[in-house]
This record gives C-alpha cells, sequence and structure tokens, in this order.
C-alpha cells in the first residue's frame, strides 16, 4: 500500500529520542522536561479517594463544573480577568490536545500562523494539518526576545493567528507588559487570534509577575490561552490542562475538542477542583520553590565550561557549549549522551532554520540527588 504522509517531515520528537539515547546509555536524563518527584501528597490521596468513590466514569466534555469554576476564580484571582466558567472555560488532555484543538477549530486553509523559534514542536504540525502555513520568526539570543519590526513586517492579510509562549520553552524568557501593549497596537483592528501558551505561567522568578495576556483586556478578548495542571502540580503523566477563551472562541473549540478527546481523566478533574481551593499556596510558592532549583543548578554548574545563559521563568537552562566542542548542537548532544552520560535537548528541532548556535537545553526540574550526579559528569567535560 503507497501512503502519501499529511506530515512528511516529521518523525519521532526528538524528546523521545534523546531519552532513549540516555537509556541506552545510562545516562543521567536532564533532556525530557519532567520532574523526578512526586505530585503534593494531598493531591494524590485526592486522586485516590475520589476514584474510590466511584468518580470512573466519563466526565462532561468540557470539564467538571467545580473545577471550570475553581479555575475562574483562580484566573480572577491571579489576572483581575473575570472568565465565565460554562462558556469560557474548557478542560483538556493536556496543554498539547489544547493546543492542537485550538488550532484545528480557529486556523482554516491557507492561513498563516506567526510562530517564533524556536518554537515547541508540536506547533507547526498542527498548522500543517489544517493546510495552513507556519511563518517563522526567529527570537533574538541571547535574552530570546521578539522584535516587533519583524512581527509588523510578518502581518498580511492571511495572517489568521499569531501564537506565543510564556515563560518560554526552551529559553525561559517571559514576555513584559510592554510587549502585550505591543501585541495589542499591531492587531488593534484585524481579525488576528492569540494562541498564548501559558503552561509555565506559575514559574517565573526573581520577583517578576506573570504576564498572562488575560491581563491585558484588549488581547483577552482574542485570545486562547492555555494552561498545564501537569507543569503546575509535578503530574505531567496526568495529562490536565484547561484553555481559557472568550465565547464565541470557546464555541468552535469545543466543537473540535469534543472529538479529540470528549472527556479528560476524570478522578483527577475531582481532585484538581478540590486541591485548586484548598491549597492555593502551592501555585503561589511554586516560583521560589523552582528558583532555588534554578540557583543551586546553575552554582552546581558555576566551576563547569558551560556558560549559562539567563533564566527568567520555566524550568530549563540554556548552556552555551562552544568552549567545549565545536560541532553543530544535534551532534554535540548525542556526543553528550555517549561520552558525557548526561541528555539534554538540542535548539535546531525547534526552528524552521538551523540557528547556528552552540546551545543546548537542560532541565532543573529534578531532586537534589538527580542534578549532582548530572552537575559531576558535566563539569568534568
Amino acid at each position: 500500500m503507497q501512503i502519501t504522509s499529511k506530515l512528511p517531515a516529521v518523525g519521532t520528537t526528538i524528546f523521545s529520542v534523546m531519552s532513549q539515547l540516555a537509556a541506552e546509555h545510562k545516562a543521567v536524563n536532564l533532556g525530557q522536561g519532567f520532574p523526578d518527584y512526586e505530585p503534593p501528597q494531598a493531591l494524590r490521596e485526592a486522586v485516590t479517594r475520589a476514584m474510590a468513590e466511584g468518580r470512573n466514569q466519563y466526565a462532561p466534555g468540557i470539564g467538571l463544573a467545580p473545577l471550570r469554576e475553581a479555575i475562574a476564580r483562580k484566573t480572577q484571582r491571579l489576572y483581575g480577568h473575570a472568565v465565565n466558567p460554562d462558556t469560557e472555560v474548557t478542560v483538556t488532555s493536556g496543554a498539547t490536545e489544547a493546543i492542537f484543538s485550538a488550532i484545528a477549530a480557529l486556523v482554516r486553509q491557507g492561513d498563516e500562523v506567526i510562530v517564533f523559534d524556536p518554537a515547541y514542536d508540536c506547533y507547526e504540525p498542527a498548522i500543517d494539518l489544517q493546510g495552513a502555513r507556519a511563518v517563522h520568526i526567529p527570537l533574538t539570543p541571547p535574552s530570546f526576545s521578539i522584535d516587533w519590526q519583524r512581527v509588523r513586517d510578518a502581518i498580511t492579510p492571511r495572517t489568521r493567528m499569531i501564537l506565543v509562549n510564556s515563560p518560554h520553552n526552551p529559553s525561559g524568557a517571559v514576555l513584559s507588559a510592554d510587549d502585550l501593549d505591543t501585541l495589542a497596537d499591531l492587531l488593534r483592528d484585524t481579525g488576528i487570534i492569540v494562541l498564548s501558551d501559558e503552561v509555565y505561567e506559575h514559574i517565573v522568578f526573581d520577583g517578576a509577575a506573570h504576564q498572562s495576556v488575560l491581563r491585558h483586556p484588549e488581547l483577552a478578548a482574542r485570545s486562547v490561552v492555555v494552561s498545564s495542571f501537569g507543569k503546575t502540580y509535578h503530574c505531567t503523566g496526568w495529562k490536565v490542562g484547561y484553555a481559557v477563551a472568550p465565547a464565541a472562541l470557546s464555541h468552535e473549540f469545543r466543537k473540535v475538542h469534543q472529538y479529540v478527546t470528549f472527556c479528560t481523566f476524570h478522578p483527577a478533574q475531582v481532585a484538581f477542583a478540590e486541591f485548586l481551593d484548598s491549597h492555593p499556596e502551592h501555585y503561589l510558592e511554586l516560583p521560589a520553590f523552582y528558583q532555588a532549583k534554578r540557583d543551586r543548578f546553575r552554582a552546581l554548574l558555576a566551576p563547569s565550561r558551560f556558560k549559562l545563559l539567563d533564566v527568567p521563568g520555566g524550568y530549563f537552562q540554556l548552556v552555551d557549549y562552544s568552549a567545549i566542542r565545536d560541532e553543530d548542537d544535534l551532534a554535540f548532544c548525542q556526543w553528550l549522551v555517549r561520552e558525557g552520560g548526561v541528555a539534554a535537548i538540542p535548539l535546531t528541532p525547534f526552528c524552521a532554520t538551523p540557528p547556528g548556535t552552540r546551545l543546548a537545553r537542560l532541565c532543573f526540574a529534578k531532586s537534589d540527588a538527580t542534578m549532582e550526579q548530572a552537575v559531576e559528569r558535566l563539569v568534568r567535560l
């Protein structure tokens, strides 16, 4: 049988490739972005209790009402933005599903979607599957800031969506309030939708506040904002996220969502609805929790030959390895697994054009023991 692929350029994700290499070479895996510690005990107990109480069948497709209501209260409390839990909040099977559903629902054949490189690898395949085109604008290293004039120049009558990600994966860069004002100015009097990937919303450092597009009324009115319980509560394997959007956008979003996953893991929804209200200190204290990990990781790496880029948010550290080897990032990360015993992620798979930088991404959402074991190997390079 002859199969013509709809995604001919897509293979196994770099995260799976590097994790498999790490397993083969018994390397410390600082590549894939997941914690190696457990979710809060009270949250795990709430999931177990929900299962014991029989909450094991289908949940409502848009999410349990108590969870949507808790999300609405949190959104109002943190960002000053009132949302209707019945028409503007949708629980999803992870942030990746939410991103796909938003693009599938709102982007049409022949449209253009502006993305910023390095861009998370699920963005472009979702755009391609709609018969649309991703327009790539490179971020400016080492700060990975947005050149807004390039954005202005890239907007055409075909531009349907701009996809932003803050805190940014892989760089950790964050959008400022001025960035949001500039974005709003660019989009005023257009029909362009914003898809805002904010899965690291609670991991912003040095006293800064996360600048969600939901803080900006003009942007909130044209945006789908995607968040992740997995990143916030150390339970990436549960695959629970949500999308906040105006009613008209949510209406279209839900048309796709219902056929992609129909509904999301019921016991976890029960647990999150309880935990969001009873333990707000978890997400309020998360910046300090991860800042301590960031600072410890950077201190441990200080004696190495890596140059450490700034990390304003997220739980990844970009390192410049040019003092160690002069080769592209794919080759370096393969060498690092085989010879250095540590798995990292290169930036090239996040970019339409190889960036030509000598940078790799390391995850510090790890226990002290894992960080120490990895850094012991890295400082020997």
